[in-house]
C-alpha cells in the first residue's frame, strides 16, 4: 500500500459491524485508526488527536456528514484535512453537495474494504504531492501564501476553504492563462473525481465573493473557462 505508519484515520460511521470491518482493514493497511459513531464523537476525537485523514458517512444520527464536512471546512484547524465521504447510492444529491463542500472522494456503499484502503492511500498520496513549496504570489492587493495556506486582501486574511485555495493557486501561478473547467477540475479535485463542471463554477463564484474587492482578478473567459489577470 505504501502508507506510512504514521498515518492516523479517524472513520466515522454509525454501523457498528461496517465500522470495525473498517477499521481492521485500515488496521492491516498499516495505519492506525480511531473510530466515531456519531457527529459528536467525531469532534470530540478530533479535538483528542489530530488525524491526517477522514472516512465520513453522510448519514449519522445527530450531525449529517455534510453539516459536518462544512463545519470542517470553515475551521482553519481543520479545513486541509482530506476527507473522503461513504454515501448509499440514493444520496446522489448528498455526495454533490459533500464534494462542493470540499471532501476528498468517495466510496459509495456497498464497498470492499481494499478498495477504501486503496482510496484513502490515493488521497494521502495526491496530499502529500500537493504539499506547496512556492513562494508567497502577490498581485495588487492580493497576496496568497501557499506554505501556510493563508490568503490577504489588503492585509486582511480571508478564510478559504480548501478547495477554494486550490483553485485560486491554480490561477494565480499562471497569470493570465486560461484553464478550462476540465483542467481546473483535474488540478483540484482530481482525475478520478466524479464531480461537474458546474462544481467549479459555484466554488469560483464563491471565491470570488470572498475576495470581494479583489474578487475582479479571477476572469472568466466566456465559453471557455476561466484565467487570473495579468
Amino acid at each position: 500500500m505504501g502508507c506510512q505508519v504514521s498515518n492516523r484515520i479517524l472513520v466515522i460511521d454509525d454501523e457498528p459491524d461496517l465500522l470495525e470491518l473498517v477499521r481492521v482493514n485500515l488496521d492491516q493497511a498499516g495505519y492506525r485508526v480511531d473510530t466515531a459513531a456519531s457527529g459528536s464523537e467525531a469532534l470530540a476525537a478530533l479535538r483528542r488527536s489530530s488525524p491526517d485523514l477522514i472516512v465520513l458517512d453522510l448519514m449519522l444520527p445527530d450531525i449529517s456528514g455534510t453539516e459536518l464536512c462544512r463545519r470542517l471546512r470553515g475551521d482553519p484547524e481543520f479545513a486541509h484535512l482530506p476527507i473522503i465521504m461513504l454515501t448509499a447510492k440514493a444520496e446522489e444529491v448528498d455526495r454533490v453537495v459533500g464534494l462542493e463542500l470540499g471532501a476528498d472522494d468517495y466510496v459509495t456503499k456497498p464497498f470492499s474494504p481494499r478498495e477504501l484502503a486503496l482510496r484513502v492511500n490515493a488521497v494521502l498520496r495526491r496530499r502529500v504531492s500537493e504539499t506547496p513549496t512556492e513562494s508567497p504570489m502577490e498581485h495588487g492587493l492580493l497576496r496568497l501564501d501557499p506554505a501556510r495556506h493563508r490568503c490577504f486582501v489588503r492585509g486582511r486574511e480571508i478564510e478559504l476553504t480548501a478547495k477554494e485555495f486550490g483553485l485560486l493557486r491554480c490561477l494565480m501561478s499562471r497569470p493570465g492563462r486560461v484553464m478550462t473547467r476540465d483542467a481546473l477540475l483535474e488540478h483540484v479535485w482530481g482525475a478520478d473525481i466524479a464531480v461537474t463542471s458546474r462544481t467549479v463554477d459555484t466554488h469560483l463564484k464563491r471565491l470570488r465573493e470572498k475576495l470581494a474587492e479583489a474578487g475582479h482578478l479571477v476572469e472568466t473567459v466566456r465559453g471557455v473557462g476561466y484565467r487570473f489577470a495579468e
